[in-house]
């Protein structure tokens, strides 16, 4: 019962925030990463860029935050995702962009405690200003965009095709399938789908 109020609420929070969503034009596949020598501060105390964290086999950018239910549902994802990233030679990047939460719930020491609770394995950066978010056009969180090693898009979307992370339910595991087909060097299909989250908080 608890957990079919969960998702009827983030649900609903879905509705709400697309209906209010800012219009960007996302990144389309095979269009090249931008700001990609941008320097962002993470939760370890570095900064970091894409370049920084781009492997050989390419770089997973998931854009997320630290309350949104969406994002709870899927970040026991996180740790499986970087682990499975660090497999294939992908590098693996969180990036929370909710500037309007700077001052509250995704300050970067709300980030830190967060990154600690939830058990990341990523590196987890501060995107001031929504300058990245707003480079790529990426609209929720979470929101993913996986590039091959020329930093050229090759998935946008969908972790997969649920938004509770329950494995028993997944039935597209469209974001594993998508890295495991990157470093194969097979065809990525579908390489974009929807996605689904909280409207990422621009100013």
């Amino acid at each position: 019962m608890k957990k079919t109020r969960l998702l009827t609420a983030a649900l609903f929070l879905a509705v709400v925030c697309f209906a209010f969503a800012p219009a960007f034009e996302t990144l389309e596949i095979g269009e090249k990463a931008p700001l990609t020598e941008a320097k962002m501060n993470a939760t370890d105390g570095k900064a970091y860029s894409l370049n920084d964290l781009k492997k050989d086999n390419g770089l997973l950018v998931v854009f997320s935050c630290n309350t949104c239910p969406f994002v709870i549902a899927w970040e026991d994802q996180y740790p499986k995702l970087g682990k499975l990233a660090k497999e294939k030679n992908i590098g693996m990047v969180l990036v929370n962009s909710n500037e309007a939460k700077r001052k509250g719930d995704d300050s970067l020491e709300a980030m830190k405690e967060h990154y600690a609770k939830a058990n990341y394995n990523t590196p987890y950066v501060l995107d001031e200003k929504h300058k990245l978010a707003d480079a790529f056009g990426a609209r929720t969180t979470p929101h993913v965009y996986l590039f091959d090693g020329n930093m050229k898009l090759v998935y946008r979307g969908s972790i997969n095709d649920m938004y509770e992370s329950r494995a028993k339910k997944v039935s597209k595991t469209y974001l594993e399938d998508a890295m495991g087909n990157l470093a194969a060097g097979k065809e990525i299909a579908p390489a974009s789908t929807k996605e689904y989250g909280c409207t990422i908080k621009r100013v």
